[in-house]
């Protein structure tokens, strides 16, 4: 257990900051995305902003012991090891959801797909930081 809250919170580190900074970048270089976000449906009184920012540290530690479980299952080098548990995750977890979240909100496909780009995004970069700190 200590290994997997040890890369959970290293994971969790790695992509607060790349998380955070694609969020400046994707606003630069697609702000057109991010229209559809003045929704009365994404606004907040600010009160639960600390549970957006921890959501790298939630999903990392998830990621982890998902990994501690099934790393024998992956094959291959850390890149491949690490894409193959992103898109497993991907089709396992998040496709799920984005189908509910779609089917239930008044939001568009291109944002539910960005959702699913940025979570399969996030457990490959956790899947191959993962397979190198505890193969």
């Amino acid at each position: 257990m200590k290994r997997v809250i040890k890369s959970g919170l290293i994971v969790g580190v790695i992509l607060f900051v790349i998380s955070y900074g694609g969020l400046f970048l994707s606003i630069m270089f697609f702000p057109a995305l991010f229209v559809d976000y003045n929704n009365p449906l994404f606004n907040s009184d600010g009160s639960r902003d600390v549970l957006f920012y921890m959501h790298a540290f939630i999903i990392s530690m998830a990621l982890s012991w998902f990994w501690e479980r099934f790393k024998p299952l992956f094959k291959g080098g850390s890149i491949i090891r690490g894409v193959e548990f992103g898109l497993v995750y991907g089709m396992v977890a998040l496709l799920p959801v984005m189908w509910i979240t779609f089917s239930t909100m008044d939001i568009t496909v291109v944002m539910v797909l960005s959702w699913l780009f940025y979570g399969i995004v996030q457990a490959i970069i956790a899947g191959v930081i993962l397979s190198r700190i505890n193969p």
